[in-house]
Order: structure tokens, then C-alpha cells, then sequence
């Protein structure tokens, strides 16, 4: 994922500010999927308008500009959503490479870092779960998309609290020889 299409994404549901941009990735979209600051934001958001992505559509006071997603924005942003994701793209998962070098700790220090592991992602998905359950039904437009967005995180987070709570009985049952 790349912050260009998360940007287009953000600016394909309405106008917004780089300020509201730069908000929204400070809540969930930060939270849960990607982090972005002011700072690589802003220099964005300028090259999104030079390769016509985007428009300003207002500019306010202290050179505040709002930004809307234009028609070429919107194609790119959904060959980007349509296509595969490539495999090319350099993989970051730090969760990942964890569980790949867990062989690197003694066995009580494994099963001390997976019951860690099992007990953080229960209560996320403890907080997702609450979030899905005020919200209600999934809707359409938007909002909707949110909560697809919750329902995905839940359903993960659950996925990963099982499975570690799965390796620690690998790890506590004998080897069978």
C-alpha cells in the first residue's frame, strides 16, 4: 500500500483539508493500518495535484487548502484496489518476523512472549468487537466501509489470539519420537 492511494482513498469518500487528512491517520487508519504524518502528507498531496489525482477545491485561511479526488484519482484508486497486490512490494511485519525467529528463545521465554501475544490481540479484538456492536448493522456508503474495515481487524486479531494460544500447546506437548 502506498500513502498515494490512501490518500485518494481518504479523498474519494469527501473533500478534505490536509489537516483532516493528517487527523484521520492520528485515528483508526493509523491505529490499525497505516501510519502517515503531516509531514510526508502535505508533500504528497502536491504531487497527487501535479499528476492531476487531485484538486484544491477551496483555500481558506492561513493557506489552508481543501482537496477533492478527481476522476483520474478515482481510476487510479480503483486499478489500485482491483489489481492483486504485488508481490514485489517490500513486506514489513514485524509481528511476522517475530514469530519466524521465536525459535531464537529458550521454550519458557516462547511460551511467556505467545501468552503475551494471545492475551493483546484478545483484548483488540475485545475493543473492535464493542466497536462493531455500537455501530450495528453494516451499511452502506462509507460508514459502511468502516466497519468492514472494524469487522476485518476483529476477525484478525481473533485469528492471531487463537493460533498463538495453538503454538503454546505445540511448544508444552512432548515430542513424539
Amino acid at each position: 500500500m502506498s500513502l498515494t492511494h490512501a490518500l485518494l482513498g481518504l479523498l474519494a469518500t469527501r473533500p478534505q483539508s490536509g489537516y483532516e487528512l493528517t487527523k484521520a491517520f492520528e485515528g483508526d487508519l493509523g491505529r490499525y493500518a497505516w501510519q502517515a504524518g503531516h509531514t510526508s502528507i502535505y508533500p504528497e498531496l502536491a504531487k497527487l495535484a501535479e499528476r492531476g489525482l487531485v484538486e484544491v477545491t477551496a483555500e481558506g485561511a492561513r493557506g489552508s487548502k481543501t482537496y477533492d479526488v478527481t476522476d483520474a484519482g478515482r481510476a487510479e484508486l480503483r486499478d489500485w484496489l482491483m489489481s492483486p497486490p504485488s508481490r514485489q512490494a517490500k513486506v514489513r511485519n514485524e509481528q511476522v518476523l517475530r514469530m519466524f525467529l521465536l525459535s531464537a528463545l529458550d521454550r519458557d521465554d516462547a511460551v511467556t512472549l505467545l501468552r503475551r501475544i494471545a492475551a493483546s490481540t484478545a483484548e483488540q479484538a475485545d475493543v473492535l468487537r464493542a466497536i462493531r456492536e455500537e455501530a450495528g448493522d453494516v451499511v452502506p456508503g462509507p460508514a459502511g466501509f468502516g466497519q468492514l474495515a472494524a469487522e476485518y481487524g476483529l476477525r484478525q486479531y481473533e485469528t492471531v489470539s487463537s493460533w498463538a494460544l495453538w503454538a503454546i500447546e505445540q511448544l508444552q506437548t512432548p515430542a513424539r519420537t
